[in-house]
């Protein structure tokens, strides 16, 4: 039975902090970015040795300002990497010197330890191991090969089973009990990786979300030893077993005894299936089998830089917000405001066909209603918050001065679009505050401002869009209405469409910022 560690997969909040802690820091090769193939909209990154091996790679889902989550029992809990017993005092120093939080180093089964948090709080041991030999060694710049990552040592489970969890691990995956001290079963395997079970019998339960590890992923040898595998557990009642093709592997998905999820993945194709080693790692891959368009799956995916690239630093701002912007930029921007039950992420592929040049700011209502993101509060079908309108217009205002400052943006060459509670909520922040935005394109709006506005928007540009079958539509005259008397050139188009938008509201919103941002 091959035996060890092929991957282990964690979920970080902030991708750029992450490619900088892994990459820069640790000095691993990214391997490998794809669309996740559960849900394209979920960046994968892969990072490992030279070529991606097994046993070297360290996968990273990217729930983007995704909340936190928590480590508890029936969690994979701290991530172990091989260096050499010499290079502790480097790495001491490296963690010093690149503001790493850190403890240590200690002593653990007889070999040197230095724990540090990486950005989101997860633990990452460095290994003295005796003898080690990088198993596919990556020249990182800065980092000499005697000090480098070897490979992944192993990982931490908490189990409040721990003994049915060795046991487990042991008879289908071919780790065996070598050590045990302070409530730690060590399990290694045929290929020195390592096992620690942590009895963490009255600790409290884990729960999913950023900083957390979602699985540990063991070596099997081929497909078939996967399926050989998935029968010994189905025939033992081990529970839901679910197999997948995952193109550079097969693996299969179970939870141990103690509630860690554990994947079986086989050693092959490789990450080099794909790509060849001089480029490994710098195609995005979309699952064929998710049919979705990979120039739209690329615009709604977080953007992030290779340390030494040039890059765009996402700033805190008030809202959160997502920052898309293409390789061709043409100077132009298009601010993005979604509809009710949206995201910072729902117009982006939207926004990539109104304007393909344009850099894309596209926020996160900040209003909570009904379980669902929104700008501002909805009371009735058609009448809302006044003063969180006010509040969230002001916020709003304060988002696009710093924006343009934070981004270098022209507020000249800077188009806002919304959809429904977004398209309401531009509309009365131009009455809120005249000026701030100049050019608007209001997608199924209606007014939502209950006083009236003494505003000036001389020199501002709008386009509405109204749906014919819209049950909102007959709402849409008010919006025009006040904005027309403040003073904007305002068109309002109609479409033979309901609430929703499509085709024609991007081809009506493309010759709009065509015709007012360049």
């Amino acid at each position: 039975m091959t035996s060890g560690i092929h991957h282990i997969t964690a979920i970080t909040r902030k991708i750029q902090a992450n490619v900088d802690f892994y990459v820069g820091f640790l000095g691993l090769r990214l391997v490998k970015r794809t669309a996740g193939f559960e849900d394209a909209d979920q960046l994968h990154l892969l990072y490992g040795g030279a070529t991606g091996a097994p046993g070297t790679l360290l996968t990273f889902l990217a729930w983007e300002d995704g909340s936190p989550g928590r480590v508890g029992i029936g969690q994979t809990a701290e991530i172990a990497l091989s260096i050499r017993p010499e290079a502790i005092g480097f790495w001491l120093t490296r963690a010093l010197t690149f503001n790493i939080q850190m403890s240590g180093p200690a002593q653990e089964f007889g070999e040197p330890v230095l724990r540090l948090k990486d950005p989101d709080g997860i633990i990452v041991k460095l290994v003295g191991e005796t003898g080690g030999e990088p198993s596919d060694p990556w020249p990182a710049p800065s980092i000499a090969a005697a000090d480098s990552i070897l490979r992944i040592r192993g990982a931490t489970i908490f189990s409040e089973q721990a003994e049915a969890t060795a046991a487990f691990l042991g008879r289908h995956f071919g780790f065996r009990p070598v050590a045990a001290a302070n409530g730690i079963r060590r399990l290694a395997s045929d290929a020195a990786d390592i096992l620690d079970i942590r009895d963490a019998t009255g600790f409290w339960t884990s729960a999913p979300g950023t900083g957390t590890i979602d699985h540990v992923a063991l070596r099997a040898a081929d497909r078939p030893a996967v399926e050989r595998a998935g029968a010994t557990l189905q025939a033992e009642g081990a529970g839901d077993i679910n197999m997948h093709d995952r193109t550079y592997f097969y693996s299969l998905y179970v939870r141990e005894p103690g509630g860690a999820l554990i994947e079986y993945a086989s050693d092959g194709p490789g990450m080099l299936f794909d790509e060849p080693p001089e480029t490994l790692g710098t195609k995005l891959f979309v699952p064929a089998h998710l049919h979705a368009d990979p120039a739209d799956v690329r615009a709604r995916l977080p953007q992030f830089s290779l340390p030494g690239e040039e890059r765009m630093t996402e700033r805190d701002l008030p809202f959160i917000h997502r920052v898309h912007r293409p390789e061709d930029a043409d100077g132009s921007t298009l601010v993005l405001l979604h509809g009710t039950g949206g995201n910072e992420t729902s117009l982006l592929a939207f926004g990539a066909r109104v304007a393909p040049r344009a850099t894309l700011v596209s926020l996160r209502g900040r209003s909570n209603d009904e379980g669902y993101p929104r700008f501002f509060r909805r009371l009735t079908m058609t009448t809302f918050d006044q003063a969180e309108i006010v509040s969230e217009a002001e916020a709003l205002a304060a988002f696009i001065a710093e924006a343009n400052a934070a981004y270098g943006l022209d507020p000249a060459r800077t188009v806002f679009l919304g959809y429904s509670n977004g398209a309401n909520m531009l509309g009365a922040t131009m009455l809120l505050h005249p000026g701030v935005i100049r050019n608007a394109v209001l997608l199924r709006a209606m007014n939502a401002l209950e006083a009236p506005q003494d505003a000036d928007l001389k020199g501002t540009n709008v386009l509405m869009v109204t749906g014919q079958s819209d049950p909102y539509g007959p709402h849409a005259a008010e919006i025009e209405k006040r904005l027309s008397r403040a003073g904007a050139s305002v068109e309002n188009r109609t479409l033979p469409a309901g609430h929703d938008i499509g085709m024609p509201d991007i081809d009506l919103a493309r010759a709009f910022m065509e015709k007012v941002a360049n």
